[in-house]
C-alpha cells in the first residue's frame, strides 16, 4: 500500500442488540443464530426451533441481562468499540478507522459500501477476535468477500501471540493487582466452542491455549496460580473444558476463597464479561464464600490501541 493510497481500518466485532428490550434482542439473535458459521444444523431443522422455541424464551431473559450492564450511551460492547475505533483514529491519522458489527449495526457491508462510495481503495480488516476460530473471524471473511467487490483487502486472520498485545494484556493484569492486589488464583475464561468443531480441525482451542501461555510466562506465574476455562456453553452438545462455572465450583470446594478472572479472547467488554462473569459468576462463587474479581478487558487503553494501531500497519506494509 502507497502513501498516496487512501487506506481504512475497518475494525469488526461480533455484535449487540441496539437496544436492551426482548424485541430488539431476538433481533439480534435471528442474524446471530442464523449465520452457518454459528449454527450447523439444517436449516429446516434449525429455524422452527430458533423462531418458535428458542427467540421466545431467550429474548426477554437476555434482555433483562442486557439491562443489568447497558450504558447512559448504549450496549457496553457498541460503547467501547467505537471508543476503540476513535483511538485507533487517533494513532493513525493518515488512514480512515471505522468500527462495523458482524451481526447488527453498523453493519459490515454497509461500512464497505461508504468506505467505497469515500474512494477507499484499500482496506484492512481487523476482526477484534484475538484467537482466530471458523465461528467468529471466519465469519467476518465471509461477509468481506461478499462486500468487498473492486476493494484491496487485506485481513488480519489472528494476533493471539503478537507481541504488542500480549504486553497490553500482561500490562493490563499487572496494573489491575498492582491497585487491588492479587488473588489467591488467575482464571483465563475464554468464550467455548462446541467440542465437535475442534475435533473437525478448528484450532481456538490451540489459539487460547497459546495466548495464556504466553500471558502466564511474561506475568512469571507457576502452573498452580491459573486455570484456563471456557464460558458461554449453549445448547446440549458438549463444548469445551474446562468449564469456567465448574472450575469455580471447584475452586471454592478446594478452599480457595479470592479468584481473579481475565477473559484475553474478548477486546472489549460485553454481555459475556460484565454479565456473566462479573455478575452471574461472581454471585456464585460469593453464595460458595468466595470473592471473584473481573479484570476488565483492554477495551480503548492505550496499550491496546498501540498494539493493534502497529498491526493494522504491518499488514498494511507500512513501518511501524
Amino acid at each position: 500500500m502507497t502513501e498516496t493510497s487512501p487506506v481504512a481500518l475497518l475494525a469488526v466485532n461480533l455484535g449487540t442488540p441496539e437496544a436492551p428490550t426482548a424485541p430488539a434482542v431476538r433481533r439480534y439473535l435471528a442474524e446471530f443464530l442464523h449465520d452457518h458459521r454459528v449454527v450447523q444444523l439444517t436449516r429446516w431443522l434449525w429455524c422452527p426451533l430458533l423462531h418458535f422455541l428458542i427467540l421466545p424464551l431467550r429474548g426477554p431473559k437476555a434482555a433483562a441481562k442486557y439491562a443489568s450492564i447497558w450504558l447512559p450511551e448504549g450496549s457496553p460492547l457498541a460503547v467501547y468499540t467505537r471508543r476503540l475505533a476513535g483511538a485507533l483514529q487517533a494513532r493513525l491519522p493518515a488512514w480512515r478507522v471505522v468500527d462495523a458489527m458482524r451481526y447488527g449495526q453498523p453493519s459490515v457491508g454497509e461500512r464497505l459500501k461508504a468506505l467505497r462510495a469515500d474512494g477507499v481503495r484499500r482496506v484492512v480488516v481487523l476482526p477484534l477476535y484475538p484467537q482466530y476460530s471458523t465461528t467468529t473471524t471466519e465469519s467476518v471473511r465471509d461477509v468481506v468477500t461478499r462486500e468487498a467487490a473492486g476493494l484491496d483487502v487485506r485481513f488480519i486472520e489472528d494476533y493471539s501471540t503478537d507481541a504488542g498485545w500480549l504486553a497490553a494484556v500482561v500490562g493490563s493484569i499487572r496494573d489491575w493487582r498492582a491497585a487491588h492486589g492479587a488473588g489467591e488464583h488467575l482464571l483465563f475464561s475464554y468464550h467455548g466452542l462446541p467440542q465437535r468443531l475442534a475435533r473437525n480441525g478448528d484450532p481456538y482451542p490451540q489459539r487460547c491455549e497459546a495466548s495464556t501461555r504466553a500471558i502466564v510466562g511474561l506475568l512469571g506465574l507457576r502452573d498452580d496460580e491459573w486455570t484456563l476455562t471456557y464460558q458461554s456453553r449453549f445448547g446440549k452438545e458438549r463444548w469445551l473444558e474446562p468449564a469456567t462455572d465448574v472450575t469455580l465450583r471447584e475452586l471454592a470446594a478446594r478452599g480457595v476463597r479470592k479468584v481473579d478472572v481475565v477473559c484475553p479472547g474478548f477486546a472489549v467488554d460485553c454481555l459475556e464479561t460484565l454479565e456473566e462473569v462479573g455478575i452471574g459468576f461472581a454471585e456464585e462463587f460469593a453464595h460458595a464464600g468466595g470473592e471473584l474479581r473481573y479484570i476488565p478487558c483492554l477495551n480503548d487503553g492505550a496499550m491496546h490501541a498501540d498494539a493493534l494501531a502497529a498491526l493494522a500497519r504491518h499488514h498494511a506494509g507500512e513501518q511501524a
